[in-house]
């Protein structure tokens, strides 16, 4: 349904919806996407972040026949936009809860090679509990995780880290302890092997995550600490690319051996002086939202328990 109704207050004050105007804009570099994200007539949205600007006395968007750009005072109101929808979500969310109804937003993140919980499984449980509550999976490396859960941008976050990693700023528990195994394609020498060392793997030309990313580390430290150097000639950012260039025999791979069951096309060899890693789930210490609540509830996770991290 379109709609074409103002939206300013008498006193040109700023409205909520005038702020998911601009939001949907700023994501969409779009006036036309973002007036299909809302279900408005570009005109309306465009008439009224016209009107925003003139009340706020400062031009939100540079507009040009290519692009839509925010300016600095743009981004500035994006941010404080971002917040006051947020708190908005969360007060009703707070309302419904206090009624006994569940709903709102909930954003979880996870490493792509998280195997300690089926989160499919957990999430089907959940929507047929909470139906009203709109899920959003966000996939990344374990340090974007663990600052967007501080940051409060995702609520919880599934993690792999090297058993050197210390956690600060977030509440967690861990959930399992795995070893790396290494990935091969099918004709590959070594796939005829029941085990294998770092220092005979050291030979080969490998694909592995980016430098400096948790999953990364947990290899490099492995081969720094046997006293060895590899080639890493491949870098890719999941655990799916890094897949398919070991099954094209283009490089050889350590993986979670929890994980490694997941994929086809490879061949999976223990190693015997394998480099260890801990899945975990963090949450923030800041106060949940009923859905985070629920979630978490799932997990056996409860509104008193603060987590802990060895």
């Amino acid at each position: 349904m379109l709609v074409t109704s103002s939206i300013v207050n008498e006193d040109g004050s700023v409205e909520l919806q005038q702020m998911r105007y601009v939001i949907a804009v700023a994501e969409t570099n779009s006036f036309t996407r973002a007036a299909e994200r809302c279900l408005v007539v570009q005109s309306a949205l465009s008439h009224q972040i016209a009107r925003l600007e003139r009340e706020l006395g400062a031009k939100l968007f540079e507009r040009t026949s290519r692009r839509v750009r925010l300016t600095p005072a743009g981004a500035a109101f994006l941010s404080a936009a971002r917040q006051c929808l947020d708190a908005a979500e969360r007060a009703s969310a707070e309302v419904a809860a206090a009624v006994g109804e569940v709903r709102g937003r909930l954003a979880i993140g996870l490493i792509p090679t998280v195997a300690a919980v089926d989160l499919p499984g957990v999430l089907r449980d959940f929507r047929q509990r909470y139906p009203s509550v709109r899920i959003n999976l966000r996939a990344g490396a374990s340090e974007e995780l663990i600052e967007q859960v501080k940051q409060g941008t995702i609520e919880a976050a599934f993690l792999g880290l090297p058993t050197t990693a210390r956690l600060e700023g977030v509440n967690a528990r861990e959930l399992a302890r795995d070893r790396l195994v290494a990935v091969v394609a099918p004709d590959h020498p070594l796939a005829a092997e029941s085990s294998v060392s770092l220092r005979r793997l050291s030979t080969e030309v490998f694909v592995d995550l980016p430098a400096k990313t948790a999953g990364r580390i947990q290899s490099d430290q492995a081969f720094a600490a046997a006293g060895l150097s590899r080639d890493v000639a491949f870098e890719v950012t999941t655990a799916y690319l890094i897949s398919r260039l070991v099954e094209q025999g283009l490089a050889v791979a350590m993986l979670p051996s929890a994980y490694a069951p997941q994929l086809t096309g490879v061949a999976t060899i223990q190693v015997t002086d394998a480099p260890a890693r801990v899945e975990y789930v963090i949450w923030s210490r800041a106060e949940r939202t009923p859905a985070a609540k629920a979630f978490l509830a799932l997990l056996d996770i409860h509104a008193n328990d603060a987590g802990s991290h060895e």
